[in-house]
This record gives C-alpha cells, structure tokens and sequence, in this order.
C-alpha cells in the first residue's frame, strides 16, 4: 500500500500535475476571452436566474428544477475539499496556496460557464427528466463516442468510487477526533444512509441536495464571519501573509513556491471542478428554456465553493496560527483551528458541517456516476451493481489512511479533467455562439430567452433544442 501511495504521489507531482496546471491556465484564459470575460460581466444576471421563481419550477413530477440542479452541483463541490482540502493544501502548500486556489476559481469559472452550457445543449429525455454531461457532448458533437466512454468510465471511477471514499473518510475521522466514535461504527452508519439515498433515484437526490446545501452552506459562512469579526485587527495581516507566501516572497513550505502554487490549483479544483467534467452532468438534469441559463448558475457555484466557503475554512486557520502544526493534518487542523477561536463547540461544529457537506457530495457524486453508466448502457443490472461498489468504497474510505485516498483522487481527477477539457476546446464555439444568442435577446427586451438549435449555424444533434 506504502509503495503504490508513493507510485501515485510521484505521477500526481511530476506528470499530471503539470500537465493539468497548464491546460487549466490556457483554457480558462482563452474561454475567458472568447466570451468577455462572462463570469465577471454577468454575475448579477447569475444569481437573478438562481432566485428566481422559475429556477425552482419544474421540480416535480420527476423533473430536476434549474435551482435543484445547482444543489446537486454544489453538493459534489462544496464537500470535504472546502474543509479538509483547504487546510491540506495550507499546511503542505503555505498560507500562499489560497491566493492560487482564488486563482483558479476566477480563471477556471470560465471553463466552468462553457462545460455546463453544452451539457444543456447536446442533453438527451431521461423519462420526464434529462440527463447529460461530457460524455454525451464527446459522442453529439465531437462524434466520438469511444472518447465519451472512457470518460464516463473515468468520471464514474473517481466520482462514484474514489471521490467518495474521500468524503467518507473525512467524515469518519472528524468523529473519532470530536466524538471518540470508532471509524468502523461511523462507516456503517454513512453506508446506512447512503444505501437509502442513492437507491432513491434523481428526484430524491435533488430533493435532499436543495435541503442540506443552502442550510449548512450560510451556516458555515456565519461562523467563518464571527471568526473574522473576532480576528478583524489581524485581516490585513492575513492577505499580506498569503501575497507574500503566494509569490514565493516569503516561503513556508519545503517544496517552496512550486510546492504552493501546486497545492493551491489541486485543492482550488478538487472544490469547485471547473473545467474537470463533472457540473456538466446536473446541469444537464435541469429543465431551462435556454442552455447558457445552466451555465450561468453553475459558474456562480464556482464561487460559492471556492471564493466563499474555501476562503472562510482558509481565513479560520490562518487566523489561529495552526497550519504550523506539522501534528494536524486535513480534518483535524480545522477542528483545531476553530476550537482555538470559539472553544470546544468549534471542534463539533466542524464534525457536523464536515458530516453534511461530505454527505451531500457522496449523493451527488453517485449521481456522476449514475448518469454516465446509463450513457454506457442503460441497464438496472449494471446500476445496482454500480449502487454495491459505491457502498462499498465509501466503508473501504472510512477505514484507510487518509494520505492515500487524496493521493487517488488527485491522479483520477487530472486524468478525467485532462479528457473534458480537450472536448470542450473543440466545442467551445457553440457555447460562445449560445451566450451571444442569450445576450441579444435579452437586449431585445425578451425576459426569458428561448433557445433553438436552428438559431446556431452548424450545431448538429441537439436534439431536444430542435423544436
């Protein structure tokens, strides 16, 4: 186990690493341009459509409403990357590795807005529901649909497999540090409860993901808030310490600024996913009347995981002085962290935000992966046997070194992330062409734009936008 750890540590640092490092910087910056800049211009039309009446319309009769959607989006992003990812990449990277994570955020937002708008586009009926993704705009537009099953295999290993026995493990040692509770006894009661969602189907999902996200999400930001408040005279401190960190002026780390800006892009995509391939999937689910509304309101959950909730978990520990503990480490460093700002009902309330926002991502994870094994081949057999396998990893994640499973998270996600972004390189005209559709009609006073593939020149196989 200690070599194959090492094996995917090496790969994740000297091959992937890179690799993905420069395919998110080119593509973000092109996308960023080609489309203006679209996730600074139209952040207020961003959350309009988010609260809007609409966005939650259509959530029933087992259809996914656009707001929904988000949930199920946000549920992957904003789970044990946001809390225990956060504090990793501090305590290997230096204070320096939030400013690269904001980094990737901004930059990234942009890849986020194209992925999700053809996903809308190239989504195909699932019942009275949709479903969509990478793999299905690999096979609809690219006409590759060898490229859209490794991906689907890709996204199902590391999504429904890999990534949830992250969140599982990061549950199950927040409880043993808080609670004293076994890993064993808190493994099976995630698994429990796991089995009685995941077996629900979409509808359930999306109705447990619009509950717990909006819920756990203000009240962690609240929380971080008071910290702040509590810490107001050390702030600019706090960013001076994490410029200074970020441009190698003043290194903390071993591995120096290489090592900072390495861990703050890892943990800056581990939290929000743009460009990796998987927000596609659930704004695919959602009924819209135009693809770039999903695209706008899943760029907005780019910064709602990474420039909000990351920066509050970032802001907590920094504040308290605690990333130099070599002894702490994910999890444990933020327990610590807010217990020394608030006393021992820091260290329980992180276990039970830890334990809601990892739960959610498990759910939405599985959806992930759901979604591309029906793209494979729409099978009840394969499904349960996939529901089984998800089960399992999430207690195989409860019980083993936490080192290892981020380690295998780390290499799946440069991989899949490495595949989407090549697709959406290729495609990215269309979504460009959607924006500039959405655009005009808007300034043509129309309130809620309608789209139609006809509209686009040369879009082919849209075949839900064809009427």
């Amino acid at each position: 186990m200690d070599f194959l750890n090492n094996l995917i540590s090496t790969t994740n640092t000297y091959l992937w690493g890179y690799i993905l490092i420069a395919l998110l910087i080119l593509s973000g910056l092109y996308f960023s341009i080609k489309t203006n800049f679209v996730q600074f211009r139209y952040i207020k039309e961003m959350y309009r459509l988010l609260v809007s009446k609409d966005s939650k319309a259509g959530g029933k009769d087992g259809k996914v409403s656009s707001f929904q959607s988000f949930c199920i989006s946000t549920a992957s992003k904003v789970g044990t990357g946001n809390i225990a990812g956060v504090a990793i990449a501090v305590s290997l990277g230096g204070p320096g590795a939030v400013f690269w994570m904001w980094v990737i955020a901004l930059i990234g937002s942009a890849s986020g807005f194209v992925e999700c708008t053809l996903a809308q586009i190239y989504k195909v009926k699932d019942g009275k529901a949709f479903r969509g993704g990478p793999a299905y705009y690999m096979e609809k537009g690219l006409n590759k649909r060898w490229m859209g099953i490794i991906f689907s295999i890709l996204i199902t290993i590391s999504f429904g497999l890999i990534f949830n026995s992250v969140q599982a493990n990061t549950i199950t040692v927040a409880f043993d540090s808080a609670f004293g509770i076994s890993r064993n006894v808190s493994g099976i009661i995630i698994v429990i409860l796991t089995s009685l969602v995941i077996f629900g189907g979409v509808t359930r999902i999306a109705r447990v993901s619009e509950v717990i996200v909006p819920i756990f999400a203000i009240a962690y930001i609240a929380v971080a808030i008071l910290v702040l408040v509590l810490n107001i005279t050390q702030v600019p401190a706090i960013l001076k310490l994490i410029l200074e960190n970020a441009f190698g002026f003043k290194s903390l780390t071993a591995g120096g600024l290489g090592a900072t800006i390495m861990q703050g892009i890892k943990r800056g995509l581990f939290s929000n996913e743009a460009g990796m391939g998987s927000s596609p999937n659930a704004a695919a689910a959602a009924e819209a009347s135009h693809p770039v509304e999903q695209g706008f309101v899943q760029t907005l959950g780019v910064f709602v995981a990474t420039l909000i909730i990351c920066s509050a978990t970032a802001f907590i520990i920094l504040a308290s002085g605690t990333y130099s503990d070599t002894n702490l480490t994910g999890i444990e460093l933020t327990q610590q962290a807010l217990s020394s700002q608030i006393g021992p009902f820091g260290s329980v309330f992180v276990t039970v935000c830890i334990f809601l926002f990892a739960f959610s991502s498990i759910i939405g994870n599985y959806y992930y992966g759901q979604s591309n094994i029906e793209f494979i081949k729409a099978n009840k057999v394969f499904l349960n046997v996939y529901r089984a396998l998800v089960v399992a990893m999430v207690l195989f994640g409860s019980l083993v070194k936490v080192d290892f499973v981020w380690n295998l998270a780390d290499l799946f996600m440069g991989i899949m992330a490495i595949v989407n972004l090549i697709a959406i390189l290729f495609l990215g005209k269309y979504a460009f062409l959607a924006l500039k559709d959405y655009v005009a009609q808007k300034k043509a006073g129309i309130e809620t734009p309608v789209f139609k593939a006809s509209s686009i020149p040369g879009l082919k196989n849209a075949d839900e936008w064809e009427k």
